[in-house]
């Protein structure tokens, strides 16, 4: 009978260690392939932003759609390669537009090709918030909570014309693995990703 009850508590304790490596398990894994995911459209974003204005006689930047939570830009990509369309902003990704989608289930960041019929492409889901700031020129600042914090006298441009330096904030969430009170739970949590982009067209003397 003692032999049974030791066994029974053994099972008992192995089995609440087992639910918890799950757990654990399972949050690494969401981690993993959500801040890959984060990280691979935040790459796409800055890569793209930073071409804003080439071939323009402006930094690109669509003022009238570009928001903290949107930014739009266009660039004449083929303007040194005497096409017939090297005169306009008309082809493919060169007037794109990024911005975060959200509704009841999901949430996730999506591109817009406005010269391909408004063809969309979802570059990252399960991002919790997508913020752009815009600035005349290189900012030092500390990370916020989802937002970065500026320094005193620090703001941003009130004219988006004008911007060269554009810091981008994507927040990743991560849902809660397990029950709260159960072996390895795993509470809700954020991470944040953060990219600086200097505007290489807008201030080519200075480049």
């Amino acid at each position: 009978m003692i032999a049974m009850s030791i066994t029974l508590v053994v099972l008992v304790a192995a089995s609440a260690l087992l639910a918890g490596s799950f757990n654990i398990r399972g949050r690494e894994d969401q981690r993993t392939a959500a801040l890959a995911d984060a990280q691979r459209a935040l790459n796409t974003m800055s890569r793209e932003i930073a071409n804003s204005g080439f071939g323009l006689t402006g930094n690109g930047i669509v003022t009238t759609d570009s928001t903290t939570s949107a930014i739009r830009f266009r660039a004449n990509l083929n303007a040194l390669d005497k096409q017939i369309t090297s005169n306009s902003v008309a082809d493919p990704n060169e007037d794109v537009r990024y911005s975060l989608y959200s509704d009841a289930t999901n949430s996730y960041i999506m591109r817009l090709d406005v010269n391909t019929g408004a063809q969309t492409t979802v570059l990252a889901n399960r991002v919790d918030s997508l913020r752009f700031y815009y600035f005349a020129d290189k900012v030092n600042y500390t990370n916020g909570t989802c937002a970065i914090t500026l320094p005193s006298g620090v703001a941003e441009v009130t004219d988006k014309r004008n911007a060269k330096y554009i810091v981008i904030v994507v927040c990743v969430e991560l849902q809660q693995q397990g029950a709260p009170g159960s072996p390895g739970y795993q509470p809700p949590s954020r991470v944040q990703l953060v990219s600086d982009i200097t505007l290489r067209n807008a201030d080519l003397y200075n480049y």
